[in-house]
């Protein structure tokens, strides 16, 4: 659980405010996948805003339309914006966010209009204080269950599958007094896919769906653990991975340290594949295999089934290249650099 050192340019020089770089409502008609989520609790009273923030940063690839960050202090603080994470947040920004537990998201609508009140950390307020949560992922019926909760009389804000799962993690946990046993409820009722990272007023929880079909990962450094989409998010700030969150798992991680309950439990598992062929970074490690060696193997798996007659094989950037260099690998051909990203 040593720290490990990274290093990298620094996003934040220059950094300006963009609130709406996305204004196309059809977009979120289009079912896509991409999300990244992180979750901070730093023990010695690291603010976790700046730990936040460079998450983020490395997960960008999972999405461009809109970021976040919810820090929990005295009171919980949302601030979120359109656009890339060093566009939506400055050194003036985190510098307000003052805490030492929180959590932070980057969207690209599963479901949902691009706009800002789809933009998440979604926050919801209830008798027992509040609850901030991050989702990747798809909730297959999200409809069914909203529409029984507006019978209810819950009343939502937003167009997102992300409010409907904190809406039914609340109602349960008002009722109970219990969180854990309201996510394994909402879990017995939620279908699809979902990794999730939720800030509540003593605690961060993060939450894998009980197929493991989207990614979510473990980290530690110092004193600090981290709850990512990828392992690369630990890499920016100098962590070290301990372990993928397992399938069906939930985390809570509160003054009294890191437990580990067991949500809904499942036969079989059913990773994304998507997430090996293009989502991931290629220095991400999904389900402890290196998502760049998984690529690679891929290519060669191709090239034993293929006899196509080629002088050279070429990568269509960027995540191809471990495909085609396996490929070419294995077939004995030249690579060859043909296009080149503007």
């Amino acid at each position: 659980m040593d720290s490990e050192e990274a290093a990298g340019s620094d996003p934040m020089h220059g950094a300006k405010k963009e609130e709406s770089s996305f204004s196309s409502s059809n977009r979120g008609r289009i079912l896509k996948e991409e999300c990244g989520v992180v979750g901070v609790y730093s023990f010695d009273g690291k603010d976790a805003a700046p730990l936040i923030f460079y998450s983020l940063y490395s997960l960008q690839h999972r999405g461009q339309e809109s970021c976040g960050i919810t820090i929990i202090d005295d009171k919980l603080e949302t601030k979120k914006g359109m656009g890339l994470v060093a566009d939506v947040f400055d050194f003036d920004k985190l510098s307000a966010l003052e805490g030492y537990f929180g959590v932070g998201h980057v969207r690209y609508s599963t479901c949902g209009e691009s706009k800002l009140e789809n933009a998440a950390p979604f926050v919801v307020s209830h008798s027992q204080g509040y609850l901030a949560i991050g989702h990747n992922g798809n909730i297959a019926n999200s409809q069914d269950i909203k529409s029984g909760l507006e019978d209810l009389g819950e009343v939502f804000v937003s167009t997102t599958d992300t409010e409907v799962i904190a809406h039914l993690i609340v109602r349960g946990f008002v009722k109970t007094g219990d969180l854990v046993s309201s996510i394994q409820e909402a879990m017995r009722r939620l279908s699809g896919s979902y990794s999730l990272a939720i800030a509540t007023r003593d605690s961060i929880i993060g939450v894998r769906d009980p197929l493991g079909i989207k990614p979510l990962s473990l980290g530690r450094i110092d004193d600090t653990y981290i709850i990512a989409s990828e392992s690369v998010a630990f890499d920016s700030i100098g962590a070290k991975l301990i372990r993928d969150v397992e399938p069906g798992e939930i985390i809570v991680i509160d003054k009294d340290g890191l437990r580990s309950y067991r949500g809904l439990r499942r036969t079989k598992t059913a990773h994304c594949m998507f997430e090996y062929v293009y989502f991931s970074r290629p220095d991400s490690i999904l389900d402890g295999k290196l998502v760049y060696s998984v690529r690679e193997r891929i290519g060669e798996k191709m090239a034993e089934e293929d006899d196509v007659d080629v002088d050279f094989v070429m990568a269509v950037p960027d995540s191809a290249i471990p495909f085609a260099l396996g490929y070419a690998k294995k077939r004995g051909l030249p690579y060859r650099e043909g296009l080149i990203k503007n």
